[in-house]
């Protein structure tokens, strides 16, 4: 796999294809960005958008040639795994309620996906979706993004390394304000399919920003909560899903956990958090200071360690591009973990052996299900009067 550029040779870069992320579509054009920074990849087709008139002139946006803009994903699978330079990867980024048929669809076709959160908007379309990557072979990745901030990794590898001793309290945040008033009743194209069971699933609030508070803790902390207990809330009226999440968490070592999500907090425009307590010491880290890591040994002064500085080696150095100081933020964490998926797909097109430490930081498909488990948990303990309910953690 090389390509000629002038008078050098290097690595082919990947041929991508995009579902979903049409014009006017945020997280799609974000993760076009992120997909683009490391160059190792291509987007050559699209479907982005089920409307062909917008499917055709969001595939010239991008510079996407009209025979390789689809207005049906069906079409495109099936036409871009008959050809010699079809897709070898896709990225969906639609509504929930579609990214369990469109990625099935995809690795029907034998082609490596990258999802979107939440995995589906049901359990059992999770469920089954799962298997069928499994029994596929293929990569199947999820752009829970905030796993791949540098020292979002260097604190998870300070948990593993046993520095703050038996783990004691996991703390995950994700606060917003943008549903404050009601304007997904207003038609306000974002806030309108989120808000709807039909495409969001049973969950407005934790399957959009709480599952990537939950993702956060699991990847930090290295463990997943056995039971929770629910309080979800939706102040808005008329509103028909949730737009506010209180959730406990016990996990089976003892530890305690809990996790807010909220998006009708004035004032808080993305803020997501985590802090990790142990017997030893502590860790915070907080997504709209990405650059610093938070840490503290009990009885001594707290610690602040920072992206790039000399303190800070590891898996931090590996996916930092720029000196300390030199900021690194949101498009960069999600460049982390599309370069890292990137090169597992890759690695598995070229017939090699995967990388398991790798395979380890990138959100997989059994990652995605597990946050589909803890939203259905949490539903099934608030609708029970908050009683606690166990999560499976089975595979």
């Amino acid at each position: 796999m090389v390509y000629a550029t002038g008078d050098s040779i290097g690595p082919r870069r990947l041929r991508i294809g995009m579902v979903g992320g049409g014009r006017n579509a945020f997280i799609g054009a974000v993760h076009r960005m992120a997909l683009r920074l490391d160059d190792k990849a291509e987007l050559v087709a699209g479907a982005l958008s089920s409307d062909a008139d917008n499917a055709r002139l969001s595939g010239i946006d991008i510079g996407i040639a009209e025979d390789r803009a689809y207005s049906d994903y069906r079409l495109m699978a099936e036409a871009e795994a008959r050809r010699a330079d079809g897709i070898e990867a896709v990225v969906i980024v639609t509504p929930n309620h579609l990214h369990a048929p469109v990625a099935r669809a995809f690795l029907e076709a034998g082609i490596d996906v990258i999802c979107d959160k939440p995995l589906s908007a049901s359990l059992n379309e999770a469920e089954e979706l799962a298997a069928l990557a499994k029994r596929s072979g293929l990569v199947f990745a999820v752009t829970l993004n905030n796993t791949g901030y540098a020292m979002v990794r260097h604190a998870r590898e300070l948990v593993a390394s046993g520095a703050l001793g038996a783990i004691r309290i996991v703390r995950a945040e994700y606060i917003q304000d943008w549903l404050t008033l009601p304007i997904d009743a207003d038609g306000q194209k974002q806030a309108e399919w989120r808000t709807d069971p039909a495409r969001a699933g049973r969950s407005a609030c934790l399957a959009d920003i709480g599952v990537h508070a939950f993702s956060l803790a699991q990847f930090v902390s290295g463990m997943v909560p056995s039971e929770v207990a629910a309080d979800l809330t939706t102040f808005v009226p008329g509103r028909r899903l949730d737009d506010n999440a209180h959730v406990l968490m016990r996990y089976a070592s003892g530890a305690r956990g809990v996790l807010v999500a909220s998006q009708v907090s004035p004032g808080n425009y993305n803020r997501l958090s985590i802090k990790v307590y142990g017997e030893k010491a502590g860790l915070e880290w907080h997504g709209h200071e990405p650059e610093y890591l938070r840490l503290c040994e009990f009885g001594k002064p707290h610690v602040i360690l920072t992206r790039g500085g000399a303190e800070v080696g590891g898996e931090a150095a590996r996916v930092s591009r720029m000196p300390a100081e030199h900021p690194e933020g949101y498009v960069e964490g999600f460049g982390n973990l599309y370069r890292d998926a990137i090169a597992l797909v890759s690695a598995r097109r070229r017939g090699e052996a995967v990388d398991a430490g790798l395979a380890r930081l990138v959100p997989s498909v059994e990652d995605g299900l597990i946050g589909m488990r803890f939203i259905e948990a949490s539903v099934d303990s608030h609708e029970a009067g908050g009683v606690w309910t166990p999560v499976a953690t089975h595979l």
